[in-house]
């Protein structure tokens, strides 16, 4: 894209003339700007094929997480505009959205804008505003693109602090790509993990006080299943940028048994050889992962059982005849109970899901009556 910056100050002046490579290029950085897409189509390069084909011969991640750091640098780094660094930003999850299409990753989450940004000077919290409706306009001028991909957009994180033009944008675009099922793609904006896991907390608290779920039907699972990314499975890998080593709230929940790599490039610079040596990584460490996922798994149901199990028993005493039952009748009402709890916890589930798909059905009405 142009160089914005480097364009002397009375090159439109009206003694000059403008010269015509400069015009094409003034044109160029315009028409890129306004038609940056958000999947690219494309194939690798021989080289980069062998490679990914390489790869795809051990385990490979399903679902990778990038936390894009690295903007800022970037742009001081090549002297523009810092809006120009996060522009170039997004250029490059667009080129790294198809990288991961052609490694037969088919779902990507991106920490695209933190509650904590909003400390950030007004100027550039309004232009990362801006570019994000920008963005969003665009993409709702490619659902044929997106359809033809079969992508997802899923926004995760708390709209009702972003312009609600911007909502409504955002409302849209999950509404019209939301049977989409080939790819996902999770944009978290607005979103901090701390924040996703105090309203998660709220969602079940809400839960016990309509009546849907009983307070000891809380649990780590269920918690699990009320946070901003209940519909995806976690994160296989998490991609770090810039040579930061920290997480910055992002996700804490999800990636406690994902592979976590920190690479020192600066997001814009990001590379198909910065995403394969990640994987790479991510090879070398799967079975100690899944050894640890498979073992949480495990405990997580024993935990279920003997919660179960305690609730059956404070029952029988409270309402039995005071006689103790035999071992049959002891798990015939485990397994109803059981299967009680299951029933309201599902109906639970589809009351928050269709709350929160009524919170983003009315913006969109709005934005239609706008």
């Amino acid at each position: 894209m142009a160089e914005w910056s480097k364009i002397p100050p009375n090159v439109f002046s009206e003694k000059g003339s403008v010269p015509l490579s400069l015009q094409v290029e003034v044109l160029k950085g315009v028409s890129e700007f306004f038609n940056m897409s958000w999947i690219r189509e494309g194939e690798l390069n021989l080289i980069e094929k062998l490679s990914a084909n390489i790869l795809k011969a051990g385990p490979m991640p399903k679902h990778v997480a990038f936390i894009m750091d690295g903007n800022r640098r970037y742009a001081r780094k090549r002297h523009v505009e810092r809006q120009e660094g996060h522009t170039q930003g997004f250029d490059k999850l667009a080129e790294t959205l198809r990288w991961c299409l052609n490694l037969s990753i088919h779902e990507v989450t991106v920490y695209a804008f933190s509650i904590e940004n909003f400390k950030r000077s007004k100027d550039e919290v309004d232009g990362l505003m801006e570019l994000a409706k920008q963005k969003f306009i665009r993409l709702l001028q490619e659902q044929e693109n997106l359809e033809k991909h079969g992508v997802c957009i899923r926004v995760l994180g708390d709209l009702t602090l972003l312009p609600l033009d911007l909502q409504q944008h955002i409302a849209r675009a999950v509404v019209a790509t939301r049977t989409h099922n080939k790819c996902f793609l999770n944009v978290c904006f607005a979103y901090t993990s701390r924040h996703e896991i105090a309203n998660a907390v709220r969602e079940m608290a809400w839960g016990v006080e309509q009546g849907l779920i009983k307070s000891s039907d809380v649990s780590e699972a269920l918690l699990g299943h009320c946070l901003y990314s209940s519909n995806s499975p976690n994160p296989d890998l998490l991609i770090r940028t810039s040579g930061e080593v920290r997480l910055s709230d992002f996700l804490l929940w999800q990636t406690s048994h994902s592979c976590l790599v920190f690479q020192s490039v600066l997001w814009p610079e990001y590379s198909f050889w910065n995403l394969c040596d990640a994987i790479l990584q991510y090879q070398l460490n799967h079975r100690p992962l899944q050894k640890a996922r498979d073992q949480h798994r495990e405990e997580q149901a024993l935990q279920q059982h003997e919660a179960d199990r305690a609730c059956v028993a404070d029952l029988l005493q409270h309402h039995g005849n005071g006689k103790p039952l035999d071992a049959q009748r002891r798990q015939e009402a485990l397994l109803n109970y059981t299967a009680s709890r299951e029933e309201r916890v599902q109906d639970f589930l589809g009351a928050l899901q269709h709350k929160r798909d009524s919170f983003l059905t009315d913006l969109t009405s709005q934005a239609a009556l706008a």
